[in-house]
């Protein structure tokens, strides 16, 4: 038996203007989604428990069936587990953007990019080498990660400073978002010194010479101390791969206990080779039962406000992910493949929000019988079924036909 999860990153939506009151979703010409939705159980579901933030972390641990508000620490050491850092009881760990701010005509510095212009990894490598190198010590140290997305380690730290994501705010003026609170002092003298060194840095010169965004500063969010959660071989008997190139992802795959992946062409934005995913995961199906294949595209085309690009990458992975995946399944014998974003990115929005989600479970079952009338994976569809599923966690046990919410699904 063979279990996969696609994991559309923020596929779920809002009507957008751009797309003639449409969501991506319902925009998109995706045949293989339409029919898991047709021939499988389609319905809503809440990855967002009440008062938690809306983001991948807290998404992406429920659909792997971890409660979060019982195994949640922080986003950043997910990140650090993916990245093998050892962490100690009291120690905390940050995720750390590059961002670039601009200056308003008032003065005010702005998040004008929460990702430096997505910076390319290896600029990023070279900055965070600098500011280990400058301001690392005395409990401090930074840790390169991908693009923009980078970590500090706070030894037996403080991990109550309050602290906002900085895709929350962009185009608003940082002032009333610093750092706040126990610990904040120490945050903000980090990030006045490091803004220092990223104003003369020549990455920066560079990109500007370039035409391209600088990092301007490094933003500090999503802390907190090392988590415990038992694995998915521990609860259901699973082994399993990961495949993402995102840290976040492969860091809650390393605590289920799944193998990352690393995929040639991955980059965890819109130019991903996602035909490559498939192969990759199809390939690590021959020899594991589980797959979480995760792709980050279609977050980013919603935090940058652009519904045609979201649109643009669902239909990518339904035609070069989904599409594959489906015969490849067919051919291993029994299976169960699961469809769903971990969170809504609303392109007007242009970051997370809470509410619950399409998703679509199918079985070798359901796939072998004659078509019922067809509906397409879409927000209103999954609606319209009157399924909608309050404790999203719970999911993963209807994927691995131990009952659940939708019970022998």
């Amino acid at each position: 038996m063979k279990y996969v999860i696609i994991h559309g990153d923020g596929m779920a939506d809002w009507p957008c203007e751009e797309l003639g009151g449409r969501t991506p979703l319902e925009a998109a010409r995706k045949p293989n989604m339409d029919l898991l939705a047709t021939r499988g159980t389609l319905g809503m579901v809440a990855t967002i428990p009440a008062g938690m933030p809306s983001g991948s972390d807290v998404g992406t641990m429920s659909m792997l069936g971890y409660d979060p508000k019982r195994y949640h620490t922080g986003r950043a050491p997910i990140e650090a587990a993916s990245q093998g850092i050892a962490m100690g009881p009291r120690d905390v760990v940050f995720r750390m953007n590059l961002v670039s701010l601009e200056a308003s005509p008032a003065g005010a510095q702005v998040m004008q990019d929460f990702t430096a212009g997505h910076i390319s990894s290896e600029e990023a490598a070279r900055i965070v080498a600098d500011l280990q190198h400058e301001l690392g010590g005395d409990g401090i140290e930074f840790k390169n990660g991908v693009s923009y997305r980078h970590l500090m380690v706070w030894r037996n730290g403080i991990g109550t400073t309050k602290l906002t994501p900085p895709h929350d705010i962009t185009g608003k003026e940082v002032s009333a978002y610093l750092p706040e609170g126990d610990g904040a002092e120490r945050l903000r003298g980090l990030m006045e010194r490091a803004a220092a060194i990223l104003a003369r840095h020549p990455v920066n010169a560079a990109r500007r010479a370039q035409g391209k965004p600088a990092a301007t500063s490094v933003w500090f969010w999503g802390q907190g101390t090392r988590p415990a959660v038992p694995t998915l071989k521990e609860r259901f008997g699973i082994d399993g791969a990961v495949i993402s190139a995102v840290d976040l992802v492969n860091g809650i795959g390393r605590l289920a206990g799944l193998e990352p992946i690393k995929v040639p062409g991955a980059t965890g934005f819109l130019d991903t080779d996602y035909g490559a995913k498939a192969r990759y995961g199809i390939e690590s199906l021959k020899r594991r039962d589980f797959l979480l294949l995760h792709i980050e595209a279609p977050d980013e085309a919603g935090h940058m406000g652009r519904a045609d690009l979201k649109t643009e990458a669902i239909e990518r992975i339904d035609e070069l992910i989904v599409g594959p995946m489906l015969p490849a399944l067919a051919a291993m014998g029994e299976f169960a493949i699961l469809l769903q974003p971990d969170h809504a990115t609303p392109s007007k929005l242009k970051t997370h929000s809470p509410e619950p989600v399409p998703f679509a479970l199918m079985t070798s079952k359901a796939y072998a019988r004659a078509n019922p009338p067809p509906r397409r994976y879409t927000e209103a569809a999954g609606k319209a079924t009157g399924i909608i599923l309050d404790d999203g966690y719970r999911l993963i046990d209807s994927l691995f036909g131990k009952g659940g919410p939708l019970g022998q699904a």
